[in-house]
């Protein structure tokens, strides 16, 4: 009888270690879910143009764009930041305006003028990068303001501007990635110009004098930089006109700096006159993210906008196919 029983409490416990092993390895290796996306835009409540979207490490994603006034009077009412994230690609909390022209203390006297943005995370601090002009001459008084706080999406405050652009006229859209390496890279352009350098660990200060972006086709403003599986993508818009309006084109290269190989087009015109877009991870899914004006019929009031985004087997970006899914026109 002690001979049965050592036998099958030896048969038991192997059982229980089969369905352990079994239960840690369907968890391990169970596929997830693909994302379903919600209307397009996304966000209704608000004009909302420019997104800049990132993957924080709380897990959300989060979307800084520029803030379309209504009514408009053309480009220069653009003002009061907003940043909105999402766990689930559907559900979108406004966590409320960061920032606007009046907190600025070298910006220009009549404020408005805040213009597409970006964030950064390094070392603890989220840096927010903004254009704005620091006077009543617009075209050649634009720097990057820059923004810090702790948090994602309260209490930020500013530093100042980044210093050493000065010279360059029309330059607008900052963009801030940090490699792999920790090592970030500053990308300003505007007006079918645009540059990029080396930034300090204090991520305000360049390292480097900004050297010219080389081998892009058509390059109007609005450059985004991602990177994956070793390969830099520059993404940006074009110069064609309405009333299609810019397309999104980008580029490719083994280093964040270039030289760059121009792909071809990411994403046609949206019917907003101007297109600006970012390109994000999440969750294994890639996405892009734009502003047409599907809710408002009109150039200067736009909409934020996602798309899934795919790659082909040897890098290069399938063109990203607009989802029109009718959304709450009430603004």
């Amino acid at each position: 009888m002690k001979k049965r029983c050592i036998i099958l409490s030896i048969c038991v416990a192997t059982v229980m270690a089969f369905f352990t092993v079994f239960s840690v390895y369907s968890r391990n290796n169970k596929k997830t879910a693909p994302i379903v996306l919600g209307p397009n835009p996304f966000i209704t409540h608000m004009f909302t143009a420019d997104p800049s979207a990132h993957v924080w490490k709380d897990g959300r994603l989060y979307v800084y764009p520029s803030h379309d006034i209504d009514p408009p009077r053309g480009c220069d009412l653009m003002d009061r930041y907003h940043v909105f994230s999402t766990d689930d690609m559907v559900h979108w909390t406004d966590h409320g305006e960061i920032l606007n022209s009046s907190q600025v203390p070298w910006g220009r006297p009549e404020g408005g003028f805040m213009w597409a943005p970006d964030c950064a995370y390094k070392n603890g601090t989220y840096y927010f990068y903004f254009p704005h002009p620091s006077s009543s001459d617009v075209h050649c008084s634009w720097k990057v303001g820059i923004a810090t706080s702790k948090y994602p999406a309260k209490d930020f405050k500013v530093q100042g501007y980044i210093e050493g652009l000065e010279d360059e006229c029309d330059m607008i859209d900052p963009c801030v990635f940090v490699d792999d390496d920790g090592q970030a890279y500053l990308y300003h352009g505007g007006g079918g110009k645009i540059i990029g350098a080396k930034m300090k660990d204090n991520m305000m200060e360049l390292a480097e004098k900004p050297r010219n972006m080389e081998g892009l086709i058509d390059f109007h403003e609005g450059s985004w930089v991602h990177k994956r599986n070793g390969i830099y993508y520059l993404s940006y818009s074009d110069n064609l006109p309405a009333p299609k309006g810019n397309r999104l084109l980008y580029a490719t290269s083994t280093s964040p700096l270039g030289p760059w190989t121009y792909r071809g087009v990411l994403l046609e015109a949206t019917g907003s006159g101007t297109s600006h877009g970012s390109i994000v991870q999440y969750k294994g899914e890639w996405f892009l993210f734009y502003h047409n004006s599907a809710i408002s019929g009109k150039m200067e009031l736009r909409s934020i906008c996602v798309d899934k985004l795919y790659y082909n087997p040897d890098g290069t970006i399938q063109t990203v196919k607009q989802t029109f899914v009718a959304a709450d026109p009430s603004i």
